[in-house]
């Protein structure tokens, strides 16, 4: 390989935003030239091309295993000519994983996904490298000091010392140190294979409890697949998934001012990318960025949100409430006073089916948390309580919580900034490690609907 010129200086070609051409022969010399979908940096010495289709170009690499692609810099507009020879195809493993799950976010959102199927992942040795002769454009202005970012942000997560806190502090990372304007955090629910959102940055509205289904977008995917996706030229106006109905629609069961919880996202996204947050070999929810600018987030961005991601995902789980020994809603220590409710009486509806719950007449929150309110509320009415702890809602089965990794400190996260936004007379405040209050401002009228 010529010296001269790395795979490292060419990567930026490889973000897909122009075409490359790749040039085969037959065996009997003809020769072919096509456009690829992907070419993929593997190591120094080795790339990867996407193989969807079979065609020429397909059977002339399977009979003289030669090839050249030629690249052009999205900056720069450098062109380079890569010289290739052809090893194998990959039907698995991290490489192949990474670039089906590229074209699978791609296919999600324009409607692609019969087309844009990866068979394989062509494994090609880099035989060498040419700068085409030209004059290039001036390259970009210079990065901040990512790997100062990365500090900034673990130093912050390390203080953390609750779900709220680690948020804060990634989602605060990738503004103050990184300039990334638009961001947010979904948590996944193993039970219903649904990632909804808990925390944002930089949207009009919070988006907090709207919801993606797995494999649904780059965010979806992303998740499913376990593997970061990054798109960097959306040239069509994209409105990103809406939170969906719940399971009562899809049968026509829904109540009729049901309403949907609006999703975050911009309008129109030019570059996005969705970054798991992986713990051991679990999808806790991903992390995820987005901008209106093309080819705003290089390798560098997702390498660092990769890491940014690992190191949150691993705060979530240390900061995972777990019941302790003498743990219990009722000790020595003496309930506050509650004010007493003033203004007119809340109307609280509640539909079992889903566990969905409506404050007068305007949708708040379903699932779990909606099923944790509605408990909350039917014991402070009961008992007059406000003091709760969370092994008293993990023994509690008729909440539906998962038996492993449940989540619980996520879901009272969602729940009080639901209340927060939409209901403040209704207020949930952490207490201790495992204790929180629940406050009640107004008088309350409790409903049970019955689809």
């Amino acid at each position: 390989m010529n010296g001269a010129v790395t795979l490292g200086e060419v990567r930026p070609c490889f973000e897909g935003a122009i075409p490359a051409i790749m040039a085969t022969t037959a065996a009997d010399g003809t020769p072919n030239v096509a456009y690829i979908s992907q070419v993929f940096h593997v190591d120094e010495r080795h790339v990867a091309l996407s193989f969807q289709f079979f065609n020429k170009t397909r059977r002339n690499i399977l009979e003289h295993p030669r090839a050249t692609v030629l690249l052009l810099h999205p900056v720069t507009a450098q062109f380079y000519r890569l010289h290739l020879r052809y090893l194998r195809t990959e039907t698995g493993g991290p490489v192949f994983e990474s670039m089906k799950a590229q074209l699978a976010g791609i296919a999600s959102h324009s409607g692609m996904a019969s087309v844009f199927v990866l068979r394989g992942s062509d494994i090609y040795e880099v035989l060498d490298i040419e700068r085409v002769p030209g004059e290039p454009l001036p390259g970009g202005a210079p990065r901040c000091s990512l790997l100062g970012a990365l500090r900034r942000g673990s130093e912050r997560l390390a203080r953390a010392t609750t779900l709220d806190e680690a948020l804060e502090a990634t989602l605060q990372t990738l503004e103050h140190d990184m300039d990334i304007a638009h961001s947010m955090v979904l948590i996944l629910d193993p039970a219903t294979l649904r990632l909804y959102t808990v925390a944002s940055r930089g949207y009009a509205t919070s988006g907090v409890g709207s919801e993606i289904a797995l494999g649904d977008g780059v965010i979806g995917v992303a998740a499913r697949e376990g593997t970061p996706v990054r798109i960097m030229h959306m040239t069509s106006a994209y409105l990103y998934s809406q939170a969906v109905r719940s399971g009562l629609e899809d049968r026509g069961l829904a109540p009729a001012d049901m309403t949907e919880i609006p999703y975050p996202g911009l309008p129109e996204p030019h570059s996005q990318l969705a970054v798991p947050l992986r713990s051991g070999d679990r999808v806790l929810g991903v992390l995820f960025v987005e901008s209106p600018q093309d080819l705003r987030f290089s390798f560098e961005d997702e390498d660092l949100l990769v890491t940014l991601a690992g190191q949150l995902a691993a705060a979530i789980d240390r900061l995972q409430e777990t019941p302790e020994v003498g743990e219990h809603p009722e000790d020595d220590t003496p309930e506050p006073v509650a004010a007493p409710p003033r203004g007119p009486a809340l109307q609280v509806r509640y539909y079992p089916a889903n566990h969905s719950v409506f404050i007068n007449n305007a949708y708040l929150i379903k699932g779990v948390a909606g099923a944790i309110l509605w408990k909350l509320l039917q014991v402070h009415r009961r008992e007059g309580r406000q003091e709760f702890c969370n092994r008293e809602l993990r023994l509690d089965p008729g909440l539906g919580l998962p038996d492993v990794v449940d989540n619980l400190e996520a879901r009272l996260l969602l729940l009080a900034r639901r209340l927060q936004e939409q209901c403040p007379a209704l207020r949930i405040e952490k207490t201790g490690r495992g204790r929180f209050r629940l406050r009640v401002g107004a008088a309350v009228d409790l409903q049970t609907v019955q689809a």
